[in-house]
């Protein structure tokens, strides 16, 4: 629902809205893998159908949006359709490799985790104002641009998790606190 309301958000141009809810589907996918892996009851069949499950709930939030949001922000210019279509081929090249290896130990990944590239966007995203939106676009593009490679790297990358789960909640309240104030005085 998160993802859903940051994309409807993102289409009709009210990008702060798109990005408070894009960070809470962040923290809500934290959320519903601690509760998964504490259900200790549950069958091998019960874990293979959550794990497919979480990838395409995470396709939606962190490769159909971060591709929605740039062709909006871009005002849909067909110039980023190929950096639109890149980023959720590169979602999906990125989920379906982690489905099939996992983790590379307990607490690495190889290449970025997808969830990061939207965790990132919302900070920089705060600076959009200081800019020309067609310059901010196509920084926005490069940056997508830069977040794929990062996603597909041979490259360990840590898995936050623990103690960091706080820190989501705390950058999630606040990143929320500053878009809600940044919303209402643009109104």
């Amino acid at each position: 629902l998160a993802a859903m309301i940051a994309i409807y958000y993102a289409i009709i141009g009210n990008f702060s809205i798109a990005m408070i809810s894009i960070l809470w589907s962040v923290l809500f996918d934290w959320t519903d893998g601690i509760i998964a892996r504490k259900m200790k009851k549950r069958t091998d069949h019960q874990r293979a159908f959550g794990g497919q499950l979480d990838s395409l709930i995470d396709i939606v939030s962190f490769g159909v949006f971060p591709a929605v949001f740039l062709l909006s922000f871009a005002n849909f210019n067909p110039w980023f359709l190929p950096g639109a279509f890149l980023i959720v081929a590169a979602g999906s090249l990125r989920l379906s490799y982690f489905n099939i290896f996992g983790l590379v130990d307990d607490k690495s990944y190889m290449g970025l985790a997808l969830d990061n590239n939207v965790i990132i966007l919302a900070f920089i995203f705060l600076f959009h104002g200081f800019f020309d939106q067609t310059m901010f676009a196509i920084m926005l593009h490069l940056l997508f641009m830069l977040f794929l490679l990062l996603n597909l790297a041979p490259i360990k990358t840590p898995k936050f998790s623990g103690k960091w789960f706080y820190v989501l909640i705390a950058y999630t309240v606040a990143l929320t606190i500053l878009y809600s104030f940044i919303l209402i005085h643009s109104a």
